[in-house]
């Protein structure tokens, strides 16, 4: 795990149809808890396994999306430097107080050339529920919904992807841990900042600034067939899964919150070390890539973004 830049994924900022209903999702089915809600509306949430204010930010509008994705860096000192550095790739950067987000401290934000904002911050106030950490047992509040331990990582989808992965890499630091390429050239991209597998993916496409999935990480492949049977039970809307990706390896269900949002609960997924070469896939193996018992993936996981 790095200890100084970016350590890793912070937060989503998500747009929802109607707050309730996303409510009623994220906490009840997927299993978030409430943390608090803002004077603008904005709902704040956060799994019981995570220390930090929140990790996911509801804000009603009229079409659902992505707003934004937060990276935590590991000092202040860290994101001066990277305020520099974002600068001098291009990229006008933007100040946001401490406050702006209850429970966080001051960021930076920027937009890359995919259309996405990302935001940069050091500090983040501690919420609950929290995990303890003195003689701690495994949790504290009982885990409820589908389990979810943590906000883990988005899958954005826009155009110019070459560019974003040479940014992440020169400027931010991720590594990239595969890659597809294809006659048309990269087409999509898995970049870490630590020893995940990723913590933020791209895919090329025509539009800018489209979310693909909200992910979070789940304890074993039996919480997979637990999330799988939650989702039967209440009607939540399936994309694919339970299975297995080839990228990444690690094992999945995608569905979608009540406003369109597809969200994804992912575990298994292999150590990544920085000295660990790049994975490469082509068009030939690449529904194999996707879902590997599959090996081919249904028309809404490749159309459906929000």
């Amino acid at each position: 795990m790095a200890m100084t830049g970016v350590l890793r994924p912070g937060f989503a900022q998500i747009r929802v149809l109607d707050m309730e209903k996303a409510l009623e999702h994220y906490t009840k089915r997927v299993g978030l808890h409430e943390v608090t809600r803002g004077g603008d509306g904005r709902v704040y949430l956060k799994a019981a396994d995570e220390f930090d204010h929140h990790s996911l930010v509801l804000r009603e509008a009229d079409r659902a999306g992505i707003d934004v994705a937060g990276f935590k860096v590991a000092s202040e000192a860290d994101l001066d430097a990277l305020e520099k550095r974002v600068s001098a790739f291009g990229y006008p950067v933007e100040h946001v107080p401490a406050g702006e987000q209850p429970g966080l401290g001051r960021r930076i934000g920027f937009t890359v050339c995919t259309g996405h904002r990302i935001e940069l911050y050091a500090h983040a106030d501690l919420s609950d529920p929290k995990p303890p950490t003195h003689n701690p047992d495994v949790w504290d509040v009982e885990p409820h919904g589908m389990r979810v331990r943590r906000f883990d990582h988005v899958l954005l989808l826009g155009p110019d992807i070459d560019k974003a992965l040479d940014f992440f890499e020169k400027v931010l630091d991720f590594r990239c841990t595969e890659r597809v390429d294809t006659p048309d050239g990269l087409t999509a991209v898995f970049l870490s900042c630590g020893m995940k597998a990723h913590d933020i993916a791209f895919v090329k496409f025509g539009e800018p600034a489209k979310l693909h999935h909200v992910s979070f990480e789940l304890e074993s492949w039996a919480d997979i067939g637990h999330a799988a049977d939650i989702i039967t039970r209440y009607d939540i809307s399936h994309d694919i899964g339970p299975t297995r990706h080839g990228l990444t390896q690690g094992r999945t269900i995608y569905f979608f919150d009540p406003s369109g949002n597809r969200n994804e609960v992912f575990t298994g997924d292999y150590t990544y070390y920085p000295d660990n070469p790049t994975r490469t896939w082509d068009e030939t193996q690449i529904g194999k890539g996707l879902f590997y018992y599959e090996r081919q993936a249904p028309e809404s996981f490749l159309n459906v973004m929000t």
